[in-house]
């Protein structure tokens, strides 16, 4: 089985539709496809309507959460939508993006940028982010890639036109992923030309306190850094999982580049009651 658990849409910052990326899911050949836009699940209707024969849908979420002065993604699954605590904390977090990307805006064309809030919001068929803001930088020719505005020059945590967000606490969003009958794992956990990673020691201590895995298997992370998450996972007891988090043409990755052992998606699937799996 050919299992990709973190991908995006253009719900969030993807360039695939929901229905578009189903069928690219189907052509690379997956058996099984997590969507897991940026804090939404507005995708996952497109998605349903539009699964084709023999590819599961895991349904899920990518959310913005925040440890001590670390930011973090930690990825929900199949968690029930309609829980109203966690909804409720999805929205925030959801509604907080656009005064933060239209700040973000302002405080680039302050420094000379000449992009519009209007181009950045068109470039945005679903939640508005900082891939949207970059997108719109290379079109004004200030950069050559969407990754050279994550720089301390640009929007990266602590740039110079960076803006700060809403962001759950981790160990709260755990609490409410499972409280709703989810599974929550940590996304990219030692992904450092990001930003600030947690230490070891607060991963632990996040799988104390109801975290089910970790991605190990990531773009993100080389062998060694692989090998080390591996054995973090097996020392506290969580759950490795690897996923191609793609983005269609925002990311030079491709579908099933890294992808998830059958037994450890079996286990996570076991674990929820939210939600199940939905096959086309």
């Amino acid at each position: 089985m050919l299992i990709d658990l973190h991908t995006h849409s253009t719900a969030s910052d993807g360039t695939d539709s929901p229905a578009a990326l189903m069928r690219a899911a189907a052509a690379a050949r997956l058996d099984v496809v997590a969507l897991t836009d940026h804090d939404t699940m507005s995708g996952h209707a497109e998605a349903l309507a539009a699964l084709p024969a023999g590819l599961t849908l895991v349904t899920g979420t990518e959310f913005s959460c925040r440890l001590g002065d670390v930011s973090l993604h930690l990825l929900g699954y199949l968690y029930d939508p309609a829980e109203p605590e966690l909804a409720r904390e999805r929205e925030l977090v959801r509604d907080d993006r656009v005064p933060r990307a239209r700040a973000m805006v302002a405080r680039l064309r302050e420094l000379g940028v000449d992009i519009t809030w209007e181009r950045v919001r068109q470039l945005a068929h679903g939640a508005v982010g900082r891939p949207h803001i970059a997108a719109a930088m290379v079109e004004a020719g200030v950069i050559e890639t969407v990754s050279d505005a994550f720089t301390p020059q640009w929007i990266a945590d602590g740039g110079r036109a960076h803006v700060g967000k809403h962001e759950l606490d981790v160990v709260t969003a755990i609490r409410l992923i499972k409280a709703a009958g989810g599974v929550s794992v940590f996304a990219h956990p030692a992904a450092a030309h990001r930003g600030a990673v947690v230490t070891h020691r607060a991963i632990a201590e996040l799988a104390a306190a109801g975290l089910d895995g970790i991605e190990v298997d990531h773009m993100d992370h080389d062998a060694a850094t692989r090998a080390t998450l591996r054995s973090l996972a097996a020392d506290v007891g969580l759950l490795p999982t690897g996923s191609s988090d793609y983005h269609g043409e925002r990311k030079l990755c491709r579908l099933g580049e890294n992808t998830t052992a059958p037994e450890v998606y079996e286990e996570l699937v076991a674990r929820a009651s939210g939600a199940k799996p939905v096959t086309g």
